[in-house]
């Protein structure tokens, strides 16, 4: 069957059709290549300006931090490369959800954490889901770090295999190191590091402060804190040129950042390690040793010791026991590990007691009480009873271990450490002023002296958290009636239980009625260092210092001068001085006289004997406080003309006892001595006395130590 011939019509209807269809095809491809004209010749440059600017990311290069060195140029704190291995978000999210799963499970077990902790390592900080502390706060075009300190053979793993760590990056980073020079721990003067939070790096950027970024580590405490701003240096940024996916896609230059200063301290490592070892040393002593009162072992939870320029109050040495290690903070704490550090249990090894902890002084106390007594009223002529026991009210308050010596002078009542003399003082002043219990603002001389020494404020030191201790004077004892009396008057007024004991239920019901009053016993207690009073090592270690250099008051000083990374001085840290004591002279040189008279005839002379006091003048105070409830706190404070030393050692026995032997051989330390003789050789200073001038930055990046300068004692 054959196919029927087409017409002349119908062969016009084909060519008009074709002819219909190549016009449509030519318009659209006219019209396509007008907006090409368009977008790419009329309106090119804004839309490449657009596209460059949504393609190109700036990630941190984070800065090395500052040194931090010791006063002869022995490096506290440096930094060391760190293996470190990050997640990139952004192509981990490309991933499909099992190549995620299978991703992650692999890498928790290479770096060896769950998998769950990765996870909220890489969530952004407020996000829903993330948690303070370990959720990311950089850049979201920066790889997120997710585990430190990787053995060097995983992380060449990840990067030998990088088909099986798709989005996982290894690479070294810098990380704070503690050489630990003559084997100091220094944990509490130096502090640590930890990210900066949301509201901290919000704050930074509303400031202007382009030294953080999110990515940021910052000070806590210590030095690391205080001088946080010197040391953090300046970020670099790396642009990253990304896709409209965000996937980064190649470099797009990069602005150079720079490395934190130097932090030159006061402290001395040679004798911060010898104070550190005594302190240690006589704690494990104090808790091999059977305390009398109590029939048992001295707990001895906690001590401090301090040393200090007499002259300018800076820091040479200071410890604090229990102390933890700070490299703890490096890569990020676990939460066990910061339970510990806040641990009761443990000790609370994160609180500083030279700084933070606050204890009775005892007898250490008395020296102030004399410059208090001298200045308003008694001289040194003056002979009081050093009896046995001195009633006030119903109540006798004994003499330690009831020993009596008779009608002595003040000089006599320090060397012997006499609590009757001292109760009879505070008692005077207490009859003649204030013997109106309710009167809160009575005068008291004892009260105003020890103020003068700056007790019952901070010290003013560079390191945060000071305490500043508590004068337990008339105001002090009407505002803690007034915040305690609800409590304890809610005690008294239900019937004993079995619960509350027969001291707890009498002592309720005298506070509630009467425990806004300043009684004799308070003041008598005041004359002492016992009751409610309390300071803080440092504290008593800055008030003898100006005992020694003639009355002037300094905040101590851990910072000495902050040098750049080429080794040029920015910024010196002079001594800092708040205050004069303004006693006079001739009572000072009293006081002075007879606290020699402690170390070589009193309350010390039994542990100094041997000791060359006619080449090293060591004057010297004990103490045994006395807390309810509590074994004995034991106390050494001593200076010469160039150092104050203060021990301290919380439910450890007796002054002397216990901490007199190591603070003997820190000033051994200092000052080179060797049974009886003295050698400038040997001291832990060279030359016995801290350098004024700073250690000596070489171009090669080493340095050296000060020139030295001789001793006056």
């Amino acid at each position: 069957m054959s196919r029927p011939a087409r017409g002349p019509s119908g062969e016009r209807r084909g060519r008009l059709r074709l002819v219909v269809i190549q016009a449509l095809v030519f318009s659209l491809f006219a019209t396509l290549f007008v907006r090409l004209y368009y977008l790419q010749v009329v309106s090119g440059d804004s839309y490449h300006a657009q596209a460059a600017s949504q393609s190109v990311r700036e990630v941190v290069v984070q800065p090395q931090r500052g040194l931090i060195v010791d006063a002869q140029g022995r490096p506290l704190v440096t930094n060391r490369p760190s293996w470190v291995v990050s997640v990139d978000r952004t192509l981990l999210d490309k991933l499909t959800d099992h190549q995620r799963d299978v991703l992650l499970d692999r890498l928790a077990g290479a770096v060896d954490l769950s998998r769950a902790a990765i996870e909220k390592r890489l969530v952004t900080c407020g996000d829903a889901g993330s948690a303070p502390g370990v959720c990311w706060n950089g850049s979201p075009y920066q790889p997120v770090p997710v585990a430190h300190d990787v053995r060097q053979q995983v992380a060449l793993r990840i990067l030998e295999q990088p088909e099986d760590y798709p989005a996982v990056v290894a690479d070294q980073q810098s990380v704070r190191a503690y050489p630990e020079p003559f084997g100091v721990n220094l944990a509490h003067v130096l502090g640590y590091l930890s990210p900066i939070t949301e509201d901290e790096y919000d704050t930074a950027k509303e400031d202007g402060d382009h030294s953080v970024n999110g990515a940021s580590y910052v000070g806590r405490a210590g030095v690391e804190k205080e001088y946080d701003a010197w040391l953090r240096g300046m970020p670099g940024y790396e642009r990253v040129a990304v896709d409209s996916m965000g996937r980064v896609i190649g470099d797009d230059g990069e602005v150079a950042g720079s490395p934190g200063d130097t932090l030159v301290t006061s402290i001395d490592a040679r004798v911060q390690g010898v104070v550190e070892r005594q302190l240690a040393q006589t704690i494990r002593t104090a808790r091999a040793t059977r305390d009398p009162v109590t029939g048992r072992n001295y707990v001895a939870d906690s001590g401090a010791a301090v040393v200090l320029e007499a002259r300018t109050g800076r820091v040479v040495a200071m410890a604090s026991q229990p102390t933890y290690d700070p490299g703890v903070w490096v890569g990020g704490i676990s939460e066990a590990q910061l339970r510990h550090l806040y641990s009761a249990r443990a000790g609370t090894p994160l609180l500083s007691r030279a700084t933070q902890g606050q204890f009775a002084p005892g007898s250490t106390w008395k020296p102030f009480m004399t410059a208090g007594a001298l200045t308003h009223g008694y001289s040194q002529d003056t002979r009081l009873d050093c009896s046995s026991g001195f009633t006030v009210g119903n109540r006798v308050f004994k003499n330690y271990e009831s020993d009596a010596y008779g009608m002595i002078g003040f000089d006599r009542a320090l060397e012997v450490s006499c609590n009757t003399f001292f109760y009879r003082v505070g008692y005077d002043f207490w009859r003649r002023y204030g013997s109106d219990e309710s009167d809160v603002h009575a005068r008291d001389p004892l009260v105003k002296e020890a103020k003068t020494f700056g007790f019952g404020s901070r010290t003013g030191i560079d390191l945060p958290g000071e305490a500043p201790g508590r004068i337990a004077d008339r105001r002090w004892k009407l505002a803690y009636w007034h915040s305690m009396k609800d409590y304890y008057c809610g005690i008294a007024k239900k019937p004993q239980d079995a619960k509350t004991s027969d001291f707890v239920y009498t002592y309720a019901g005298e506070f509630c009625a009467e425990g806004y009053a300043y009684r004799a016993g308070d003041a008598v207690n005041f004359a002492i260092g016992q009751g409610d009073t309390i300071v803080t090592p440092l504290q008593l270690a800055r008030a003898y210092a100006a005992l020694s250099n003639g009355g002037t008051l300094y905040a101590p000083r851990v910072g000495k001068a902050v040098v750049d990374p080429h080794g040029t001085v920015l910024e010196r840290i002079p001594p800092h001085k708040v205050g004069e004591v303004h006693v006079p002279h001739k009572t000072l040189a009293y006081i002075d006289r007879a606290l020699q008279g402690v170390t070589r005839e009193g309350t010390m002379a039994w542990r100094m004997g041997g000791f060359p006091l006619d080449d090293v003048t060591v004057r010297s105070k004990t103490g045994s406080a006395e807390v309810y409830g509590k074994q004995s706190t034991s106390w050494v404070a001593s200076y010469t003309k160039d150092y104050v030393v203060v021990m301290m050692v919380s439910q450890g026995g007796t002054g002397s006892g216990t901490s007199g032997p190591a603070v003997r051989k820190i000033w051994e330390a200092l000052y080179g001595i060797k049974g009886e003789d003295v050698d400038p050789r040997r001291a832990a200073i060279p030359s016995t006395v801290a350098p004024a001038s700073l250690p000596i930055f070489l171009k090669d990046g080493s340095i050296l130590p000060p020139a030295v300068r001789k001793a006056e004692r």
